[in-house]
């Protein structure tokens, strides 16, 4: 039997997707739910499941191609015979061995009793996507704004196993991100009722919680491959009566290898003697199922890689994330965490450090990489962006020597009561919103189909957020409306999230103008570009202590001044250079004058 693998829908804006590795070659044994190739989307790269365990015997996209929703990926063929077919008769299959056990096996009933007719039915049901189990239900929670639907990509719990309230329960993906979905109480998973990569609405049933009574459910489900392989077993067990009871066990109870934990607990009360026939198979089928995982954790072949390649011992790495699962971020701070003790014990360099600091030669150095999706994402907007405007640049110079003296008076109580650092972030933020107020055609847009202008009544200012993937730019919503503690929550918050894999794509839309902190790398200044359907973007440069000519009450004089440039790029089908420089003199003013003491409760 074969069963095609197909790329499903990941989000409702999503409707293709490019193949960008393939974890299993032409001819290789995979797992069920075993990760099986990464697709990237448009700024989200995702991995996908295998629907099915068998042979990978045909590979239909190959890397680099694109291709739409719904079309066919991969076949996985069943290679013997059985491992394949297993899955989709599932149900069918338990009640078969059961009526064939008792002939060849009419001495050992005790087994044929561990199967417990009630228990694959729950299966079956759960198959289907049914059942009419009781409990607590489990639904798809809101997970934005914008997002009315998420699709299954993996169950962290099968049907049957005992779940804690909170605990990771599946994987949902929507357009751009994926996130766990925590149990809503604790019990024991007694129906699923959404399967894997199928997509249901907002607010839809996935699952039901319950009491205790249908754990082994799980187990005939996965069963059924391995009586065809134990199929020939009884034959040399004919001979040894003494060591075969595990090789007459498999035939007419397909329950026990699937179930290795579940089974034993069940025989032990029946009958104590039925103990070894159950466990003796288990070994050797569930055993190379047994290795991909680590610890019983998931962990994903990105941050398996990433491991390897920094030396890293996933075994020492406490996970970030939910429930305890190791993510990249984690992967990358150990590594960072090993190469910094590494150079301790050598004392002698750390002044030489202290001058020039040591560059290390890039990996990439000589090598040709393929491109990767957001890459080119970022790279198309760009040249859209120069392709559909007039743009060029206007530069002012800014002394923040007065903002600086406040924002080190108010650092220390802002952070205790706030709970966020204060940077000098939220001050440009704050001093560009009350600008675009009073400079429309700043915060504007130009339609061209329609030939119009929408000039915005909310001044909605995207932060760009350098990022291991790319330029990331989410938004501050209604910026010109928060006080300077909202507007550091909300960068802190939108930054986080951004590089920690958690942003989504609310976070990311609906900007109508952009700043961008080059000077936080260092740089002076920059010709930012503006973004596509925005007319402006504004550059923060590096602040620098230097002198500057000073005017006072006794005469001119220079002193060491906290200096900055702004640079404004602007769209010059609308924004004309004086509205262009109105608008940064009065930025400029704003923090020149450096009055946020109310805001700062000073």
């Amino acid at each position: 039997m074969s069963v095609s693998v197909t790329l499903p829908a990941l989000g409702e804006s999503v409707t293709e997707g490019t193949v960008t590795r393939w974890l299993k070659a032409e001819g290789e044994r995979v797992e069920a739910d075993e990760p099986l190739l990464e697709v990237s989307t448009d700024k989200v790269d995702t991995e996908i499941p295998a629907p099915a365990s068998g042979i990978l015997a045909s590979i239909k996209v190959a890397e680099d191609e694109t291709v739409e929703v719904g079309a066919e990926l991969a076949i996985i063929d069943d290679g013997s015979g059985a491992p394949a077919a297993a899955p989709a008769p599932a149900a069918e299959a338990a009640p078969a061995p059961a009526a064939e056990a008792p002939a060849p096996q009419a001495p050992q009933a005790a087994p044929s009793t561990e199967v417990q007719e009630p228990a694959p039915a729950p299966t079956a049901e759960a198959a289907a996507g049914g059942g009419s189990a009781e409990g607590t239900d489990v639904v798809l929670p809101a997970l934005g704004e914008s997002v009315t639907e998420g699709t299954v990509t993996r169950w962290l719990k099968s049907v049957g196993e005992t779940v804690e309230a909170d605990e990771p329960l599946l994987e949902v993906s929507t357009d751009k991100v994926d996130t766990e979905i925590p149990a809503p109480a604790s019990g024991v998973l007694l129906e699923i009722v959404v399967g894997e990569d199928e997509t249901a609405e907002v607010g839809a049933k996935l699952a039901v919680i319950g009491a205790a009574g249908a754990a082994p459910a799980a187990a005939p489900a996965q069963d059924a491959p391995a009586p065809a392989q134990a199929a020939p077993a009884p034959a040399p067990a004919a001979p040894a009566a003494a060591p075969a009871p595990a090789a007459p066990a498999p035939a007419p109870a397909p329950v026990a290898p699937a179930a290795p934990a579940a089974a034993p607990a069940q025989a032990a009360p029946a009958a104590p003697s039925i103990a070894p026939a159950v466990v003796t198979p288990v070994p050797s089928t569930p055993a190379p199922a047994a290795a991909p995982a680590e610890d019983g954790a998931y962990v994903t072949p990105l941050v398996r890689k990433l491991a390897t390649e920094n030396g890293v011992d996933l075994a020492t790495v406490k996970g970030s994330g939910v429930g305890g699962r190791i993510r990249k971020q984690d992967v990358l701070a150990a590594a960072e965490a090993k190469k910094a003790a590494a150079p301790a014990p050598a004392a002698a360099p750390a002044a030489a450090a202290a001058k020039a600091p040591a560059l290390e030669a890039s990996p990439l150095r000589g090598q040709t990489v393929k491109m990767t999706r957001m890459r080119k994402v970022i790279g198309d907007n760009m040249m859209k962006a120069l392709h559909g405007q007039a743009q060029l640049t206007s530069v002012v110079e800014v002394d923040i020597t007065k903002l600086m003296q406040l924002r080190a008076r108010a650092k220390d109580a802002f952070a205790a009561r706030e709970g966020v650092k204060l940077s000098p972030m939220p001050f440009f933020v704050k001093a560009a919103a009350q600008a675009l107020k009073a400079h429309p055609v700043i915060n504007a847009r130009i339609n061209e189909d329609e030939g119009t202008i929408t000039y915005f009544d909310s001044e909605n200012i995207g932060i760009a957020v350098d990022s291991e993937k790319g330029l990331m730019t989410p938004v501050i919503k209604g910026a010109g409306d928060l006080n300077i503690a909202g507007i550091s929550k909300k960068t802190a918050e939108l930054a986080g999230a951004v590089r920690a894999g958690k942003i989504t794509p609310d976070d990311l839309a609906g900007a109508t103008f952009t700043i961008s902190n080059t000077g936080s790398r260092g740089a002076l200044f920059d010709t930012v570009i503006v973004p596509p359907n925005q007319v402006a973007i504004l550059g923060i440069g590096a602040t620098v202590k230097r002198p500057a000519v000073i005017e006072t009450a006794e005469g001119t004089v220079i002193g060491i001044r906290d200096m900055t440039y702004l640079s404004l790029s602007y769209d010059h089908r609308l924004v004309d250079g004086a509205d262009a420089a109105r608008y940064l003199t009065a930025v400029k003013a704003i923090l020149e004058a450096g009055e946020f003491e109310v805001d700062l409760g000073l």
